[in-house]
């Protein structure tokens, strides 16, 4: 392909808003086109991005056994009403009418409609087991979008869906689809990491993420520095810090601590470690008393003052099943007589219907001696022990997030932390969603079993602002050469001028195509700092640059879009050095 045959529009600056590397290099490439806030059109150059991420996926969905369909992006409301989700789902889902006044999703993924497929078309344990995917346009009404098609409200992915008869046979084709998603992650170049995760909104029993290491990205993953243990942050079990409770050395007293609100600044004034101190934090959940009448319970939650609430462990609690929010300042002072900032577990009413459950977590569980609010304004306890000075807590459970240095889960090393961006998500759902839905198959004996199921699904768009957070500099994107728009770029010094130039840049070009290697001739006229520039930008990974000056001595100049520098090559060389460095 030459580029005068193409569409290359690329800018010198960026939109002021726009925030991450990978949002500021597509669209100074032209590789996207903002339409509305997370909506963007795909230029000709980022969709070349996107079809071969696509192609990768579908190359390695069906070499795993499953099979395509399309699914529509309007879906009737009535099958996320069956599934409960419809109300559940949130904000994020946006939801229509039509002009009958009947109520529509613009799905932001699929479990319903598909489910609604195995119920009618695997009726027999003979049909089983059966894995449909499709690669779709989906939408999430985020309330902010951002990042570009990091997070955006349309975008593109591929969710594929297993059916099997049992947990044994949904546990094979878990395995299947992970085994698929580190091929995919491998043959696109991308350093990565499979991660057990929590498994939000899509529900089921457990997950895991892919997730594409880039500083930028949202999510924090803690991983083993001694084993192959990787979990992201919010599913990364805590382990306690101290083995065993020792005994009260120490005297309560009630100590002024005025203005001095915060773990970090109490410790300062009393001249101890800030592991000695214990935060305070009130959760509230809504529910209906034994008359039916709204009701409210709140939830002291302890952890260590260096440390921080896991909020989606605090979720997973007992008597949090339908959900939580943080409590009110006056919630707070009419449970605990003072302000926020000095609260603490001593002399609560934690009895009957009305009283304060207590949950610490393990270390807290574990401290003696320790230093905590004193549910007076300007006042902390300090000498405080559990049993001498308070009851033992309601409830013991690990709520709070790892730190580097804690202790790895599987007892090999200590943890370090990264950032991550996730791409991929593997789900088992077990009975998540065929169970409300009845989605059942006849088995050998002719009973009705419900199919145990799994989702899977890849950021097909996702991919390409990941790839570009995780390989670029400062002149621009670094694609791996198997999701580059293209793989080699053709740069004739004096294309337009010189018949020499143009003979030899046209052979190289078919030359290169022939072998099968996507390539592009920048036939545009383009002064050599311009032109270099222009794909230095856009990140093809490998250039060949003619000129008369290098024909005259029978050479040409590559030059990797990772290399410092240009390397000469012979004239005839060419085609094979540049095939030796994309099998490389």
């Amino acid at each position: 392909m030459k580029a005068s045959q193409f569409f290359i529009s690329t800018l010198k600056e960026a939109p002021a808003d726009a925030e991450v590397a990978s949002h500021r290099l597509m669209l100074r490439a032209g590789f996207i086109k903002r339409l509305s806030a997370g909506i963007y059109t795909y230029m000709p150059m980022g969709l070349r991005v996107i079809r071969k991420v696509e192609a990768i996926v579908r190359e390695e969905m069906n070499a795993a056994g499953a099979v395509e369909l399309l699914m529509p992006v309007v879906q009737p409301a009535e099958l996320w009403q069956e599934s409960g989700r419809f109300a559940k789902y949130g904000p994020e889902l946006m939801r229509v009418k039509d002009r009958h006044d009947r109520d529509f999703v613009i799905q932001p993924t699929s479990e319903e409609v598909i489910t609604d497929i195995a119920r009618q078309e695997l009726r027999s344990y003979r049909a089983l087991p059966r894995n449909f995917y499709h690669i779709q346009t989906k939408f999430r009404d985020e309330r902010r979008p951002r990042f570009g098609v990091m997070r955006g409200r349309e975008f593109t992915m591929k969710d594929a869906y297993s059916f099997d008869r049992d947990a044994a046979a949904a546990e094979l084709s878990y395995r299947k689809m992970y085994d698929a998603y580190v091929r995919i992650f491998e043959r696109m170049g991308l350093v990565f990491r499979a991660v057990a995760a929590d498994t939000g909104a899509i529900g089921g029993d457990r997950s895991h993420e892919f997730q594409v290491i880039a500083e930028t990205g949202e999510d924090a993953i803690a991983y083993s520095t001694d084993s192959r243990y990787a979990a992201n942050v919010e599913l990364a079990e805590a382990l306690p810090l101290i083995a065993a409770r020792a005994a009260a050395d120490e005297a309560l007293v009630k100590t002024p601590t005025p203005d001095k609100s915060t773990c970090e600044d109490v410790a300062a004034l009393l001249g101890l470690p800030i592991e000695r101190t214990v935060k305070s934090l009130v959760l509230a959940t809504d529910h209906k008393d034994a008359a039916g009448a709204p009701a409210t319970r709140l939830w002291l939650l302890l952890v260590r003052g260096d440390h921080s609430l896991n909020e989606v462990k605090a979720g997973k609690l007992p008597g949090f099943g339908d959900g939580w929010r943080f409590a009110t300042g006056s919630e707070i002072r009419a449970a605990f007589a003072s302000d926020p900032g000095y609260l603490g577990p001593i002399g609560l009413e934690r009895a009957g219907a009305n009283g304060v459950r207590v949950v610490a977590d393990r270390t807290v569980a574990a401290m003696h001696d320790f230093v905590c609010g004193a549910n007076a304004s300007g006042f902390h306890f300090t000498g405080v022990n559990w049993g001498r000075d308070l009851p033992e807590p309601d409830l013991v459970a690990d709520i709070r997030n790892v730190v580097v240095g804690d202790p790895s889960p599987d007892g090999k090393g200590r943890l370090a932390i990264q950032r991550g961006i996730e791409v991929g998500h593997v789900f088992f759902l077990g009975t998540k969603y065929s169970a409300p839905m009845k989605a059942t198959f006849l088995d050998e004996k002719g009973q009705p079993q419900l199919l145990q199921m799994g989702c899977y699904g890849i950021g097909i768009t996702r991919i390409a602002g990941a790839a570009i957070e995780q390989n670029h500099d400062e002149r621009g994107m670094i694609w791996p050469a198997s999701i580059a728009p293209f793989a080699a770029v053709v740069c004739p010094i004096g294309y337009d001028r010189s018949p020499v130039v143009r003979e030899a840049a046209d052979a190289l070009l078919a030359q290169l195509l022939a072998a099968g290697i996507d390539c592009i001739l920048d036939d545009r006229g383009e002064r050599p700092g311009a032109m270099f520039a222009d794909w230095e930008l856009i990140g093809v990974p490998h250039r060949v640059v003619l000129s008369d000056r290098g024909l005259k001595a029978g050479e040409v100049e590559y030059q990797g879009r990772r290399d410092a520098a240009a390397s000469v090559l012979p004239v005839a060389e060419a085609l094979a050095f540049v095939k030796a460095k994309l099998a490389a």
